[in-house]
């Protein structure tokens, strides 16, 4: 009963948070615009707008999340009302997961419904409604928002301020979305390549490169829709026997599932010995 209790309180605490509501709200209306402007081309496809919509969620879903769970409990530690949700009783455990469930909970219906909405939009605007592509796509999202929600509760669970929290969500989502996505001097790549070829003389190869940046959330998200989208369309590569297995994108699942468990986990094992004062 404390797990559900604190779901529950913190369901009914987050969910009027306007922030949040906002930026869900601009993901809906964008994709509104997406199938609106793709249905009055010559060629209306809804396949191009569930790769315009995948696009905007490598920006989106992690601003959704970040805005969402990042004073999860970083937030209630600095005005000290963790000390009263402890004494419920609660345990730490309770906190962490009922924390991250409730507000996985609220990511999860912000993007049901933008998806939702461009659903209802594609039967009444389009021809034709490929709906196993659309479940798939709708399903890799929800798991990128997942690793998200998990990564700033865990931010948030490593933090005692507010201040804290939220330079932790800005850097992370710097230096995983901005930073390591890339293939230039400067990112993390860029570093690496500095480190073992120019300082060490040791070349990497292009697997280790592409390898190290699908460690990223976002790039891993990108890599999976392999598994949505038809080979061949737009830039998804056909199936290649030889590719390397951790670069497959199945193997991106596995990395992403991993996203939604090692923050938690982190999180929870500094939250648990954490002096609350």
């Amino acid at each position: 009963m404390s797990f559900r209790a604190v779901v529950s309180k913190d369901f009914k605490d987050v969910r009027r948070a306007k922030l949040l509501w906002f930026v869900g709200g601009i993901y809906t209306l964008f994709a509104v615009l997406f199938f609106y402007t793709g249905s009055t081309g010559e060629d209306p496809a809804v396949l191009r707008q569930l790769w315009n919509m995948s696009g905007l969620a490598v920006l989106f879903i992690p601003l959704v999340a970040l805005v969402a769970a990042y004073l999860s409990i970083a937030g209630e530690r600095e005005s000290g009302s963790i000390k009263f949700l402890l004494s419920i009783p609660n345990q730490r455990r309770d906190v962490v997961l009922g924390k991250y469930v409730s507000r996985a909970s609220l990511v999860t219906g912000a993007i049901l419904l933008a998806f939702g909405v461009a659903a209802v939009l594609s039967t009444a605007w389009y021809p034709e409604v490929d709906f196993s592509t659309f479940a798939r796509v709708v399903g890799l999202t929800l798991l990128f928002a997942l690793a998200y929600v998990s990564i700033a509760v865990g931010i948030s669970a490593l933090t005692a301020s507010r201040s804290r929290a939220m330079g932790g969500a800005i850097g992370y989502f710097f230096v995983f979305n901005v930073l390591w996505i890339q293939g230039s001097a400067f990112s993390v790549v860029g570093a690496l390549r500095f480190v073992f070829e120019d300082t060490l003389g040791l070349a990497l190869s292009q697997n280790t490169e592409s390898f190290v940046q699908s460690l990223s959330p976002a790039t891993a998200f990108l890599q999976s829709l392999q598994l949505a989208f038809p080979d061949g369309y737009r830039d998804i590569p056909p199936a290649d026997p030889s590719t390397p297995f951790y670069l497959e994108a199945e193997f991106m699942l596995v990395i992403l599932a991993a996203w939604i468990v090692l923050p938690l986990l982190v999180g929870f094992w500094q939250f648990e010995r954490a002096d609350l004062g």
